[in-house]
C-alpha cells in the first residue's frame, strides 16, 4: 500500500524549523520520500491541511505493567484478567495519545509483548527491561517490609512482573539473565533509593560497582546497555564508573557528575511528569497518600540536574514513568519539558533524542526517508502551544507501521 500525506507543516524531530506544505510518501512501512507536494501515481491521499506533522512520539521510560491500581494488587483484590484489561487499555492510550514507541523500564512480561507483536492488541512499540534488578531493602520491591519475602504479587508470569530481590554478583549475573529470558531487550537496575519507596531514602546509594558492573557485562553480552534508577550524585558516579549506558531521573546531578556522566557516553531520562502528578496528587497513581510526601523538591532537583547534564553535553532524552491506573497523561512530559528547554527541545527529545538513546535511531525518531513510518499528526501549533500535548484529543492522526491506526479529523 502507498500513501501520501499532503499539506502538513512538518517538524521532522532533528530540531530544525518547521517547513509548511510538506508532503510525506509511504510505501508498506517505510518513508520513501519527504519534500513538497506532487501527483501521487495510485497513492491513497491522506490530506492533513492545517495541520502539525511530527514523528511518532516515544515515551523512554514507562510501566506499562502497572496500569491498575497498586494497592488493589499488592491486597489481591484484583484478578489477572482486570490486570491484563488495565494494561491493553493503556497500551491503546498510549498510542492514541501519539506515543507510537515506548521503552518500558519494568514490569512486562514476555506475553504482552508478543501479544502486541503478533497485533492482537493495539499498542506502540515496546523496548522492555521485563523486571528491574533491586538488591534487598532497595528501591522498586513495592509492598510492606512486614511481608513475607518471597514472589511478589505484583508478578504474574506471562503478563507483568516484579523481579525478587539479587544481592552480591552472582545473584545480578543469574537476575540479569532472567530478564533475559523473559525477554528484555536492556536492563533496569536502582542504583539509589526512591520515592517509590517503603525502606529507603533517596539519598541512600544502593548496589556496588562490582554488582553493577556484572549486570553491564552481561548487557554488552546481549549486544545492549543498562540504565540505572538514580536520584543522587554519588548513585550516578557509582554506576558510570560501572560502565551504564543511560540514567533515569537524574536527581542531585551537579557539575562534577554531569562531566563525568558525558565524559562516558552516558545518557539521560529526566521523568519530570510523575513528580508533577505525584506532587498534586499520588492517590490517581495508585499510591498511598504518604508517597507524596517522600516527592519534596525531587522535580526541580531533577530539572536543576536536567540542566547541568545538558549544558555539559550530556544527551537529555524524555521519559513519563507514570504508573497506576491514570497513565494517559504522556504529553506532560513535554509540556513540562517545553517550560524549562523550548518547545523544539523538548519535542526533540521525545523523538530522535530518545530513538539515539534507545539505539534504534536508524529507524525511528524522525520523519526521513528510509525510516520506519511512524507519524503523528496534531490540530496546533507544538512551538506556540506546548501545552496542548498534555491533550491526547489533539492528537489527531496516528500512523504506526505505516497504517492509520487513529484518525479523527473533521
Amino acid at each position: 500500500m502507498t500513501m501520501l500525506l499532503t499539506g502538513a507543516t512538518l517538524i521532522d524531530g532533528l530540531g530544525g524549523d518547521p517547513v509548511t506544505d510538506r508532503a510525506v510518501r509511504i510505501e508498506a512501512d517505510r518513508i520513501t520520500q519527504v519534500g513538497a507536494w506532487s501527483p501521487a501515481d495510485g497513492a491513497d491521499l491522506v490530506d492533513l491541511g492545517g495541520l502539525t506533522l511530527l514523528p511518532g512520539l516515544i515515551d523512554a521510560h514507562t510501566h506499562v505493567g502497572y496500569s491498575s491500581d497498586v494497592r488493589a494488587v499488592l491486597n489481591g483484590e484484583l484478578s489477572v484478567a482486570e490486570r491484563a484489561a488495565d494494561i491493553f487499555r493503556n497500551l491503546r492510550e498510549t498510542l492514541d495519545a501519539g506515543f507510537t514507541t515506548i521503552r518500558d523500564c519494568g514490569g512486562l512480561d514476555l506475553g504482552v509483548l508478543r501479544t502486541v507483536r503478533r497485533g492482537l492488541v493495539p499498542g506502540p512499540r515496546i523496548w522492555a527491561a521485563a523486571v528491574a534488578l533491586s538488591q534487598t531493602g532497595g528501591h522498586g520491591r513495592l509492598g510492606s517490609p512486614l511481608a513475607p519475602a518471597g514472589p511478589s504479587p505484583l508478578s504474574v508470569r506471562g503478563l507483568t512482573g516484579m523481579t525478587p530481590n539479587a544481592d552480591g554478583v552472582e545473584e545480578v549475573r543469574r537476575a540479569a539473565r532472567e530478564c533475559f529470558r523473559q525477554g528484555a531487550s536492556f536492563l533496569k537496575m536502582a542504583v539509589t533509593g526512591g520515592v517509590i519507596s517503603v525502606s529507603d531514602a533517596l539519598e541512600d546509594t544502593q548496589y556496588t560497582v562490582e554488582e553493577i558492573a556484572v549486570a553491564v557485562a552481561e548487557a554488552r553480552a546481549r549486544n545492549t546497555y543498562v540504565t540505572v534508577h538514580a536520584h543522587n550524585g554519588a548513585g550516578i558516579r557509582n554506576a558510570v564508573q560501572a560502565g551504564v549506558g543511560c540514567v533515569e531521573h537524574g536527581t542531585g546531578i551537579d557539575e562534577a557528575t554531569a562531566a563525568m556522566m558525558a565524559a562516558h557516553g552516558v545518557h539521560l531520562v529526566p521523568t519530570l511528569a510523575i513528580a508533577e502528578m505525584m506532587r498534586t496528587d499520588s492517590e490517581r497513581q495508585g499510591l498511598a497518600p504518604g508517597f507524596r510526601d517522600r516527592v519534596g523538591d525531587t522535580a526541580q532537583r531533577m530539572i536543576d540536574g536536567m540542566l547541568l547534564a545538558r549544558d555539559s553535553g550530556v544527551l537529555v532524552g524524555s521519559g513519563s514513568d507514570l504508573i497506576g491506573p491514570d497513565q494517559n497523561h504522556r504529553g506532560l512530559e513535554l509540556v513540562l519539558k517545553a517550560r524549562v528547554l523550548g518547545p523544539m527541545a523538548a519535542i526533540v527529545s521525545a523523538t530522535s533524542v530518545n530513538a539515539r538513546i534507545m539505539r534504534v535511531a536508524d529507524r525511528l525518531g524522525s520523519v526521513e526517508v528510509g525510516k520506519l513510518a511512524d507519524l503523528v499528526a496534531v490540530d496546533f501549533d507544538p512551538l506556540s502551544e506546548p501545552y496542548l500535548f498534555h491533550d491526547p484529543d489533539r492528537v489527531v492522526l496516528v500512523v504506526s507501521n505505516g497504517t492509520i491506526v487513529k484518525d479523527t479529523r473533521k
